[in-house]
């Protein structure tokens, strides 16, 4: 095996370890490879295990249905099951496409533009290609070039050909719109023009370790075809071999290059015979320049040897282990080891009679448990899957489709990571070629909820007899509000009080109506600020972001236009969801800023504090490493002495080198191993000093907080300087839950455009810091005792007795006293107001709203009951003592003898 070099080897082993077991389900090939004797990486050939049978009580409910498209239908499931005794449910969404309708098919895409070598994600396919509905497809190697493990045909042209690895089946329709279940094998020969013959081992294949094959490498004593769809310049990479290229055009050899690859992509049109060994010594014997060249090619049927031309199928995708046969689970045909647990999930099928294809996704999610394999072997014989083969998942299973009316398909529900869609190889789109029809119905696209003071634009979309988009906004269409909650014109509308209203929209003939509801402050059960704390140090600037939850769990965004902004011990504005402090009022070290929305409220609590000193990196007792998630990419990351502006300084140098490498490239300073540098308490803000390189890289931050979720933070969308330069970066609307770590600082190197961008460079980093104002609700505030008792004017306060204007009193149990008076003696402020009777009460981190004679009251924007509510008398309001000094965090006692009540902080 030729060009076994060190540096080959340990790319493989890298790769190995770190792709292929690691990441299991992550776009990759499941097969647990191995390092072979020569270092070349082999796949397990796999037990084969029978499928276990079905989970127990496992059940599956339908919860609807909508058409895509004329012969296309989405399809939604809620499944139940039992994992170790304990329930589990989980959502799945199923495209149910009708072979028999003329008008719908399905068809694979390929990256960007249609090329292999390339990547993009499932919903970036499906708007480049036009389809209605679409999900990922086979698995592949990510540290290659970027093709299919399995064979795929496009528009019945063979883009790649199966690898030589058993048990991995792929899915196909006919040209006469048959669907295919099977494993299948490539055959192909290539005749000289004297006769010659030599068989080929396939087309556009990436390198790997063939299963029964014999030759040790797949592209050692080999003989590949690479078309105008291989974009890449190697055919393969790390293939380990050295290869004599023959350029063909029209089927006439143009050029041959011995023992070295044509420096060229392949021309469109053309193809590129890439041999090696004995391959290329047939290709030196027999072909010659301006000689004819030949080929043929098929696959056969592993199962029924039976051969197939493939110009006989519209499509075909490879997948992995066959699930479903005859209506049951099947005995899985390979190895699932590395694939197993519970995770999203997608698969494909056909029903018995052939007529329907099933396109099946188990979502995980916050909404959804996953699947296990077996798990999806049940849902897909519930719902009438006959045969049936499992397709790449995990953090790779996306789904996207076209709402009714709507022109473009969109993400069908969160993948494993959220919204975000992983780039792939190749996906399966669904399309429809039905003509325009007659307008069959009409929809009102927007929001079902408003709040008061809310503006949102609604549009009008309609969707013809092949329930396909059709344009109906060119009508002029007539909108009408009923009631008075809402006020509508020309399809924008505004919320005016609470209540629900029909929204009505008539063009010609049709017309559609939709429900749409203006919540009120009553129909609230929490209120929450994006940043709870905020330092009060005029021009201090913080994203606010205000979301609401319904009593019905529902989570809202309130917008500016819904909300009046208070604030207590500065000036301040809030403008395009920021708070920004104008000026501090004298002797305050509490601030707040009031956010009210239709009587309901909460608080942002600002305190005075600066910038807090968190890494100088002048005494680091941590470990700093180099890591990157591609094994060519190179680089250190240490801590250094400082030069130039910061000589006697030590800094943070992370270099990198990443001409080698290829795709979305990362160079990572790590902190402490995998555990990262903890930062203690809420952080508003962070700033840092960093030396940049000029490479017109992206630099970033990644932190961990403390629900464990990921946060990215965006230091320098494009490092566009050289030297030292400060930055300063806001955190209050990054959702950080704290305590958190910072893991690592990095940068990035993306795919796009990456020729502008250098790939090689040094950045550093110096004086990290947070702003962490404090949300202890007693730093600052009075300690002492007060007393008062029930029918006297005066309190007595740390001994010393003063008057109030009321009484305190004792009604039905309860003790009611002037709220005044008891902040006055431990801190804190008081708000009346008169229209609404509310009074709300402020002191450290506690912000308590309460109404006249209502139980329900407001802590911290927190909806809450009580067993009594405030009062007026003699015009003056009377709060309940207990309640109200314990939410402050006072202690309360009682005195039967004397009617007593005593207070302490």
């Amino acid at each position: 095996m030729e060009k076994k070099t060190r540096e080959v080897l340990r790319e493989i082993k890298t790769v190995s370890a770190k792709k292929w077991v690691a990441a299991s389900l992550a776009g990759v090939l499941w097969i647990m490879p191995v390092i072979g004797s020569e270092g070349m990486i082999q796949f397990g050939q796999g037990s084969s295990p029978v499928a276990s049978a079905a989970a127990s009580a496992f059940t599956v409910t339908k919860l609807g249905e909508e058409v895509i498209t004329s012969g296309a239908m989405m399809m939604k499931y809620k499944y139940t099951t039992s994992r170790s005794g304990k329930q589990a449910t989980g959502l799945a969404d199923v495209i149910r496409v009708d072979l028999n309708n003329p008008y719908v098919s399905l068809d694979v895409m390929t990256g960007k533009g249609g090329d292999l070598t390339t990547r993009q994600s499932t919903g970036g396919m499906a708007k480049e290609t036009g389809a209605v509905a679409a999900v990922n497809g086979d698995y592949f190697n990510t540290g290659g070039e970027g093709v299919p493990i399995g064979g795929q045909v496009s528009a019945g042209v063979v883009v790649s050909t199966p690898s030589q690895l058993d048990g991995m089946y792929a899915f196909a329709v006919t040209k006469d719109r048959q669907p295919v279940i099977d494993e299948f094998s490539f055959e192909g020969t290539i005749t000289a023009a004297d006769g010659a013959q030599f068989a080929l081992s396939g087309i556009n294949k990436g390198a790997y370790i063939p299963e029964g094959g014999t030759s040790t490498y797949s592209h050692a004593n080999a003989m590949y075809i690479y078309t105008d769809a291989w974009t890449a310049l190697e055919r393969p990479k790390n293939s380990s071999t050295t290869p004599t290229e023959v350029l063909v055009e029209n089927g006439i050899i143009t050029q041959i290059s011995p023992n070295a690859a044509l420096p060229m992509a392949v021309p469109e049109g053309a193809y590129i015979l890439r041999t090696h060994g004995l391959a290329a010594q047939f290709v030196m014997a027999h072909l010659a320049v301006g000689q004819t060249l030949t080929s043929t090619t098929s696959l056969r049927s592993k199962t029924t040897q039976q051969a197939l031309d493939p110009a006989s199928l519209q499509m075909m995708i490879g997948g992995h282990t066959i699930l479903v046969n005859n209506g049951k689970a099947a005995t899985f045909s390979r190895s699932t080891s590395s694939i197993g647990g519970y995770r999203a999930r997608t698969a494909l099928g056909y029903s018995q009679d052939g007529r329907y294809v099933y396109v099946i996704t188990a979502e995980k999610n916050n909404n959804s448990a996953g699947m296990s394999l077996t798990e999806l072997q049940s849902f897909m014989t519930n719902i009438g899957v006959w045969k049936g083969l499992n397709l790449d998942g995990g953090g790779s299973t996306t789904m996207v489709d076209r709402p009714l009316a709507e022109t473009t398909a969109t993400l069908t529900f969160n993948t494993e990571y959220g919204t975000e869609q992983r780039s792939i190889v190749n996906g399966l789109g669904v399309y429809t070629s039905a003509p325009q029809g007659e307008v069959k119905g009409i929809t009102i696209s927007g929001n079902s909820v408003l709040l008061i003071g809310q503006k949102a634009t609604y549009s009008l979309k309609g969707y013809d007899t092949y329930y396909n988009p059709i344009d109906v906004a060119a009508g002029n269409p007539a909108w009408v509000s009923s009631g008075g909650s809402a006020t509508v014109s020309a399809g924008e509308v505004t919320g005016v009080k609470p209540g629900t209203v029909t929204l009505t929209a008539t063009s010609g003939t049709a017309s559609a109506s939709t429900k749409v509801t203006v919540l009120g402050g009553d129909d609230l059960s929490s209120m929450a600020v994006g940043t709870a704390t905020a330092p009060l140090i005029a021009g201090a600037s913080v994203s606010v972001p205000v979301t609401a939850v319904t009593k019905n769990g529902a989570k809202i965004t309130v917008p500016d236009s819904a909300l009046k902004w208070e604030f207590v011990g500065f000036q301040g504005n809030v403008q395009a969801g920021k708070l920004t402090v104008d000026a501090v009022n004298t002797g305050v070290t509490t601030g707040y800023a009031i956010a009210r929305y239709n009587g309901f409220s909460t608080v942002v609590v600002l305190s005075a504090v600066a910038a807090t000193p968190w890494e100088d990196f002048e005494n680091v007792s941590y470990p700093v490493a180099f890591t990157t998630n591609v094994a060519s990419v190179q680089g250190t990351a240490a801590i250094t002495a400082g030069s130039a502006e910061r000589a006697g300084s030590k800094v943070l140098s992370l270099s990198y080198d990443m001409t080698a490498g290829s795709g979305k490239m990362y160079a990572y300073a790590q902190f402490n191993g995998t555990t990262g540098k903890s930062i203690p308490a809420a952080a508003t803000s962070m700033s840092l000093d960093v030396m940049g390189d000029m490479s017109l890289n992206w630099l970033r931050a990644e932190l961990v907080d403390s629900s464990g979720a990921t946060v990215y933070v965006d230091l320098a969308k494009i490092i566009d300087w050289n030297g030292w330069k400060s930055l300063n970066l806001d955190l209050s609307g990054s959702g950080i839950k704290f305590p958190a770590t910072l893991k690592r600082l990095y940068v990035v190197n993306v795919e796009e455009g990456q020729d502008e961008r250098a790939k090689t460079g040094t950045v550093a980093f110096d004086n990290i810091s947070f702003t962490m104002p404090s949300l202890s609700s007693e730093a600052g505030l009075p300690k002492g005792t007060a007393s008062m008792v029930i029918g006297s004017k005066s309190i007595l306060v740390n001994g010393t007795k003063q008057a109030i204007d009321v009484a305190p009193i004792v009604k039905n149990g309860s003790t009611y006293v002037p709220i005044r008076y008891v902040l006055d003696a431990f801190g804190g402020n008081a708000i009346w107001n008169q229209a609404t009777k509310k009074i709300m009460v402020l002191r450290g981190a506690k912000a308590l709203d309460l109404t006249v004679n209502k139980k329900e009251y407001l802590l911290n924007g927190k909806l809450q009951s009580a067993e009594v509510a405030p009062l007026i008398l003699q015009g003056r309001t009377l709060v309940p003592l207990r309640l109200v000094s314990e939410q402050l965090g006072l202690i309360v006692k009682w005195e039967q003898k004397t009617k007593t009540v005593t207070i302490e902080s």
